[in-house]
């Protein structure tokens, strides 16, 4: 069966002294898992070989929106991705990273990438400026999302300094990364962020809008019917119910998530058409994600669905 994984992470060349010198505080990166980010050849083709992984849609990992350059620096990603794909079109599709923090230099990033580049998608990391995305200002890149047809990815970012500080602390530095990052934080914030787009009436002024948001859903599966239940007691502006907008604007990925409870969670909450495998490789890996894949007690059709299928739809990944 094709494997398509959606959230497969890599490190540009004009990010790398950015990220390398992010790195070496508590807690360091791994060397092996850096090496693997920075490459797009050889050494990552025969890792998805190994496992059986027939295509990577490959997206920066944490992008540097607040740098001085982060237009130029977005720019200069999306030409080696854009560069990477044409190399190995069969193996790999990708997702645009925009300048968020930059609202009209983003709208102008998503046409060229699309239009120019080709990508069938975009992406951001969480809060821009301190600002999560329901902020007005950022209304118009939404707007150019919906005009292009392309699905926007959130991906998890780092969180806040004050977030941070009045959260997290009070822990070793490599124990308090992980609780405010892949452990907790990242999850519980990104799920947040899709409630808030929610609720902010986004998709009551854009009911085409597609989102995905990784890992199983960022807990907001889990919350979904006490949110409903809850929502229904306020005053909102809303047209319909939260659980309504979650199953007609957003997908989920599996990234970096290998049991089989949360999966049935979203096939519940959301169905087995909006679910699309990933590893979040290459801070988990391929053989995980096979080795889950292979243990899955679902329908052939249902796995069909969210090994290839659904990926091959939304965002428009051809067949071999």
């Amino acid at each position: 069966m094709r494997t398509i994984a959606i959230e497969e992470h890599f490190l540009s060349a004009a990010c790398r002294p950015i990220f390398e010198k992010q790195a070496k505080t508590p807690p360091t990166i791994e060397e092996t898992v850096l090496s693997k980010l920075l490459d797009l050849g050889d050494g990552r083709l025969k890792d998805m070989d190994e496992s059986g992984i027939d295509v990577q849609v490959l997206m920066h990992t944490l992008f540097p929106d607040t740098h001085p350059d982060a237009v130029g620096l977005a720019r200069e990603t999306n030409d080696q991705l854009a560069e990477a794909i044409a190399t190995h079109p069969d193996r790999y599709a990708g997702f645009a990273i925009l300048p968020w923090a930059h609202p009209e230099a983003a709208v102008d990033e998503m046409k060229r990438a699309v239009r120019s580049l080709g990508f069938n998608a975009v992406m951001g990391n969480g809060a821009a400026n301190g600002r999560f995305l329901d902020d007005p200002s950022f209304l118009p890149v939404w707007e150019q999302a919906a005009v292009l047809n392309v699905p926007v990815y959130i991906h998890p970012a780092l969180p806040p300094g004050a977030v941070s500080d009045a959260y997290f602390e009070g822990f070793d530095p490599p124990l308090k990364w992980l609780l405010s990052t892949s452990c907790w934080g990242w999850h519980s914030e990104t799920g947040l962020h899709a409630l808030r787009l929610i609720l902010s009436g986004l998709f009551d002024r854009l009911p085409s809008l597609q989102l995905i948001i990784g890992h199983m859903g960022e807990m907001f599966p889990f919350m979904l019917d006490r949110i409903d239940d809850r929502m229904s007691r306020c005053e909102n502006n809303l047209k319909l119910k939260v659980s309504d907008y979650f199953q007609q604007n957003f997908h989920i990925s599996t990234s970096g998530f290998f049991s089989e409870p949360p999966l049935f969670l979203g096939l519940h909450t959301i169905g087995a058409d909006r679910i699309m495998f990933a590893v979040d490789y290459p801070f988990s890996s391929n053989r995980q994600g096979r080795q889950f894949l292979d243990k899955l007690s679902i329908s052939q059709a249902d796995k069909a669905k969210i090994t290839h299928l659904n990926a091959e739809r939304l965002l428009r990944i051809g067949k071999n």
